[in-house]
């Protein structure tokens, strides 16, 4: 099988230096010619308290690719999600197809673009970080779990199971890859408040006085999994129904602290959001994940005022308006009242 990792960042990077290591056939592609240099330079290094390697694998920016591939990993930022699958179709095989190890629901664009035999979700949670070209951090594992989206087990599913646990050997197959995408973005709503400060996901998430906006914010996400016929699943401490209408407070607590202990295990104290808003200086991904969201709440006649109000704030955070800091997280809850 010939797999091409579309981003050779964080996720990408990471899974395609284990699985080329592990001597599957891999090539990276990526738009920053200054990584895909270094990488045919000096390889890819991944280092950190999990692992530290170099591997010389074969690394192209977009124009340079040719021929056609068997399985292509997408594993670019949400935003750049319609632009990646313009060149990959060309050099997608015509009875290959392409999996989304991203954060967000990208599978509905992959799916609408190249159909949904086509397409293959994966839910990812594991914490890394592009240092720099040709250097990833692998700060922590996590969850990563892979399912076709009708919920099968096709031959070309265990077959890429195959491919990723080279990265990472608790990888599971599952027949409600939905699910876990749904649980991982009301974890990723409090993620993004998280990085409205300048404290660590775990500090963020331990501090009490902020707890009732990330109580609003997942619970939000949760009722539109909920309108789409979703069960989302739990992972690494988030626990879905502590979150839903089911939920108490006891229970909301009993995750809190398992997402607290989870993230105080890991070397990646921060989230990719936050390095976006302070390291690269560069916009998030908050549209491309939750615009989506938002809109189908919408149409569905549900109110997702928090949400909105958070997409309105990293806005803020992006453009300079405001700083990151505790004060900036709790302008979340200014929610405008409805008339």
């Amino acid at each position: 099988m010939t797999t091409l990792v579309w981003g050779a960042g964080a996720i990408g990077g990471t899974i395609g230096a284990y699985a080329h290591r592990a001597g599957h056939d891999v090539t990276l592609v990526d738009v920053e010619a200054s990584h895909v240099d270094a990488v045919r330079r000096s390889g890819l290094t991944i280092e950190g308290p999990v692992d530290t390697f170099t591997v010389s694998v074969p690394a192209y920016e977009p124009h340079e690719l040719s021929g056609r591939y068997d399985a292509v990993l997408l594993c670019t930022k949400a935003q750049h999600t319609p632009q990646a699958l313009d060149a990959i179709e060309a050099v997608l095989a015509p009875s290959g197809y392409v999996a989304s190890f991203q954060n967000g629901l990208n599978e509905w664009t992959v799916r609408d673009r190249v159909g949904p035999d086509r397409t293959i979700g994966a839910f990812v949670n594991f914490g890394a970080d592009y240092l720099g070209p040709g250097r990833i951090h692998f700060g922590g594992r996590g969850t990563v779990t892979i399912g076709e989206l009708d919920g099968r087990t096709s031959d070309r599913l265990v077959s890429l199971h195959a491919l990723v646990r080279a990265f990472d050997p608790a990888t599971r197959i599952t027949d409600n890859v939905w699910g876990y995408l749904w649980g991982k973005m009301g974890y990723g709503a409090m993620l993004f408040a998280s990085a409205l400060t300048n404290e660590s996901i775990a500090d963020v998430l331990d501090a009490r006085d902020v707890r009732p906006i990330l109580d609003a914010l997942a619970a939000e996400v949760l009722q539109v999994a909920q309108v789409e016929g979703v069960i989302p699943f739990g992972f690494n401490g988030f626990d879905p129904v502590a979150f839903g209408p089911a939920g108490n407070a006891a229970m909301r607590a009993a995750s809190y602290d398992a997402m607290v202990a989870h993230n105080r295990g890991s070397a990646k104290t921060h989230s990719g959001v936050w390095r976006d808003l302070a390291v690269r200086k560069r916009r998030t991904e908050i549209d491309a994940q939750f615009g989506p969201i938002v809109a189908r709440a919408q149409a569905a006649g549900r109110a997702t005022p928090t949400l909105a109000r958070l997409i309105d704030v990293v806005h803020d955070v992006e453009e300079g308006r405001r700083p990151q800091a505790w004060d900036t997280l709790h302008a979340v809850a200014d929610v405008p009242e409805v008339a």
